[in-house]
């Protein structure tokens, strides 16, 4: 797992970054074969996402051999000026224009090897930690599998150059970094409540806003599919190859299809793009057209979709057999609701947005506690993982060494069973529903490792659930697992073992992980919601800890339970 600093969705790295990480790469070369080549500060460019300094790699050396060109040649992968073109340079004539840069990154964080297989063609070997395909995706590595890449050559004239490379390019993690930013694609759930982001990555320095347009209008990756919706017609796409930006206006020329868009939707569409541009300091609003005439865009109607939505900054603790939102002076009951919650003796508690209603874990089962109708038994079937509560009304239960138990309950107690395609050797740790409501977070216990997976829920025309999506795997943290939850919605916190040390890790929903501190006493639960910097953590001897710097401190607060807010 890395432990390198998380690339956050950013629009640009302050200078002063951009010189330690250009000292860090000069200091380090980072890998065997070196990918850095000439480092040079570069001058600003006008574009969506302004970078501090750019690579500008060498071409070939006049005589090199085979080994040389083929090290250079992987150097040169971090300038994609001119459509990379002085790596074109260490191509042969005929092979130039078909080799297709973009087509994929795979990121390298260790060494690689190089080796003779013919008297004109090697192989490049080494141990891939990511890769990003030509749409963004960010696919981490769930194990230490050895890539193996062939290379050929031909003379032209004096000098050996490529005949034959695979597409893609190679990079080592802290080029990434510096080169490439991750964005999101917003989507809505089916509700139209939610905004839902995708995350891709893109080029720094590449025409971001059109990017993030073609990809949103290509709809959701493969794994969100059934589980959020597009404002956009069907066949909408741009009918220009680039989107102009004008004093923080992105305006967003589109095919024909869209005029088949009601003005609810047209609404929505500017809405989806505007949150999709979030991330580009240059783009402060949309205007829409469709073949150069201006498309009519009505205020929206509906409440605003929410993009972030955000929970109670009290930690909302069971502590003396009181649940309530506590503060270094008082406790504050939620009124007809904590008293029906004590009175189960809860092992876990997740409440709603409203605060209403909670689906609550006990010895007996999994409960469905409101403050109108008291508390009824939902799910008595032993072994249990801790229950969780979407908005749409359902509590979601399962058993922990079965995974295909997965079952939604109506408040009344009706079952909705759920199909999944989850692995069925590990059990299940932790089950969290998104606060959209649209994906699904399992922490699984996989032989004492963890892993970590996300899943989109599909549901039927009335919002019942039916089944999850194929599982997108993220990085998986070091450890035996503990407990895991929603920061936000791009990121999710999980808490392990390794040792008799407490870690907790976030790992970024289509992108990579990262340490987030060792907390200085043996952890039992973590619990998020507004953010990376507002994660709680429940210690065995019960005190709350929260994240300060790189350290774990105590907020005063002592408790039994930590609970999850909707």
């Amino acid at each position: 797992m890395s432990e390198r600093r998380p690339t956050r969705r950013t629009g640009g790295a302050s200078a002063a970054l951009a010189s330690l990480v250009l000292a860090l790469v000069a200091l380090t070369g980072c890998v065997g074969i070196p990918d850095g080549g000439q480092v040079q500060q570069g001058d600003t460019v006008s574009d969506d996402v302004v970078s501090d300094f750019v690579f500008r790699p060498n071409g070939p050396v006049a005589g090199s051999s085979q080994e040389r060109l083929l090290r250079d040649f992987l150097s040169a992968g971090t300038g994609s000026q001119d459509n990379y073109g002085v790596a074109r340079e260490f191509l042969s004539a005929g092979f130039a224009d078909e080799w297709e840069p973009r087509a994929s990154v795979t990121i390298r964080p260790g060494v690689g090897s190089t080796t003779r297989v013919g008297e004109s063609t090697l192989d490049y070997a080494f141990v891939g930690s990511a890769t990003v395909d030509s749409a963004g995706h960010y696919t981490p590595a769930t194990s230490s599998t050895t890539t193996t890449l062939a290379f050929s050559f031909v003379e032209e004239g004096d000098e050996w150059r490529i005949s034959d490379a695979p597409d893609g390019i190679v990079l080592s993690p802290a080029t990434f970094d510096s080169v490439f930013r991750a964005h999101a694609a917003y989507f809505y759930d089916p509700t139209f409540t939610y905004l839902v982001p995708d995350e891709r990555w893109f080029l720094a320095r590449s025409s971001t806003s059109t990017r993030l347009a073609t990809a949103l209008l290509d709809g959701p990756s493969d794994w969100l599919q059934g589980a959020v919706v597009s404002a956009f017609p069907e066949g909408t796409q741009l009918s220009l190859t680039a989107i102009t930006v004008d004093d923080g206006t992105a305006r967003v020329d589109l095919t024909a299809d869209a005029l088949e868009a009601t003005p609810d939707a047209r609404a929505r569409m500017q809405a989806q793009l505007l949150a999709s541009f979030s991330t580009l300091a240059t783009v402060t609003a949309v205007e829409l057209s469709v073949e150069g005439a201006p498309l009519s865009v009505p205020a929206m109607q509906q409440p605003a979709p929410v993009r972030d939505p955000a929970v109670d900054a009290r930690p909302l603790v069971l502590a003396d057999g009181v649940l309530g939102f506590a503060t270094a002076s008082a406790t504050s009951q939620l009124p007809g609701l904590s008293t029906a919650v004590e009175a189960l003796r809860p092992r876990s508690v997740e409440l709603s947005s409203d605060q209403s209603s909670a689906a609550v874990g006990t010895a007996s089962g999994a409960y469905a506690v409101t403050a109108s109708g008291g508390a009824r038994l939902v799910d008595g079937r032993s072994g249990l993982v801790a229950p969780s509560l979407d908005g749409a009304g359902f509590v979601w239960s399962l058993v922990a060494d079965d995974p295909s138990s997965l079952t939604a309950f109506s408040f009344d107690g009706t079952a909705h069973p759920v199909a999944t395609s989850l692995p069925t050797g590990p059990s299940v740790t932790t089950f969290r529903v998104s606060r959209d409501g649209t994906r699904a977070l399992l922490l699984l216990d996989d032989q004492g490792a963890s892993r970590l997976l996300v899943a989109a829920i599909v549901r039927d025309s009335d919002g019942v659930p039916i089944r999850l999506g194929p599982p997108l795997e993220l990085s998986a943290p070091d450890g035996a697992p503990v407990d895991a939850t929603w920061a936000d919605q791009l990121t999710v916190a999980v808490l392990t073992t390794v040792g008799e040390s407490s870690r907790v890790t976030t790992s970024e929903v289509g992108g990579d992980s990262s340490s987030a501190g060792r907390p200085s006493s043996e952890a039992v639960a973590v619990v998020g919601g507004n953010g990376l910097d507002r994660l709680l953590v429940l210690s065995a001897d019960g005190d709350v800890l929260e994240p300060r710097g790189s350290s774990w401190q105590a907020t005063g607060l002592t408790a039994d339970l930590l609970a999850t807010q909707r």
